[in-house]
């Protein structure tokens, strides 16, 4: 199965630091936030990764390579001027993604979440992986109730979405191209009751903010560090 990272977005609330670099290559522990999920990918076993492109995306491009240093093929979707947002990103890579499903992450996530567990359920368009509501999004996005997404309004307690999962291109192929958000294409699935997803309480942290990538950066800098302890 092939996967796809997101990494076409500006990162305005991170500016200064975007001006010059991509949010994607900004770096946690002293690696790159991006590089973090290419290694982890490839643990997997995924073998063929596609990268969507926009903002500062040629220097993605370029420090990535053609994936060879890491394992893997790495094709990239580049977008044209003006934000197509996740849904519109998909919809404009959908050529180059193969088979009936792919798996997706955001490039401006830092987590040691193991993608080898994670398995569309028969009969749904779509599985997400869904964590504990952080300080910046204390209403959660969607409920989960018996391995099923459900609009938060249904259910006592919501959860975030993590920018993890893994979508039938069915769920795309019939959008037209231009910007489009994912929450519309994910609230039918859930109406249409084939959106499944769960709950991982393992490190999860979304780098929007300038704080959280000193936080995360801390944090990586310590877990990195106790690796190289144990080798």
């Amino acid at each position: 199965m092939d996967a796809f990272i997101l990494a076409a977005g500006r990162g305005e609330r991170l500016r200064p630091l975007t001006d010059r670099r991509p949010k994607p290559l900004l770096e946690v522990g002293g690696r790159p936030l991006i590089d973090y999920h290419v290694d982890a990918l490839r643990r997997a076993g995924v073998e063929r990764i596609v990268v969507n492109l926009a903002w500062l995306g040629e220097s993605i491009r370029e420090y990535l390579g053609d994936g060879s240093r890491y394992g893997v093929e790495l094709v990239f979707s580049t977008e044209p001027p003006g934000a197509l947002e996740t849904a519109g990103g998909i919809v404009h890579a959908l050529a180059f993604l193969r088979g009936e499903s792919f798996l997706l992450v955001n490039g401006d996530i830092y987590t040691d979440f193991d993608f080898s567990t994670l398995r569309r359920q028969d009969g749904l368009d779509v599985e997400l992986v869904m964590v504990d509501n952080p300080a910046h999004n204390r209403q959660g996005d969607f409920s989960l109730a018996n391995g099923r997404l459900v609009e938060r309004a249904f259910a006592r307690r919501a959860l975030t979405y993590a920018g993890i999962g893994i979508f039938r291109r069915a769920l795309f192929e019939s959008l037209a191209p231009g910007r489009r958000p994912l929450k519309p294409v994910l609230d039918d699935a859930i109406r249409r009751q084939r959106a499944g997803g769960r709950h991982f309480r393992g490190l999860w942290m979304d780098i929007g903010t300038a704080d959280r990538l000193a936080e995360a950066d801390v944090l990586a800098a310590s877990i990195n560090q106790r690796q190289r302890e144990k080798t």
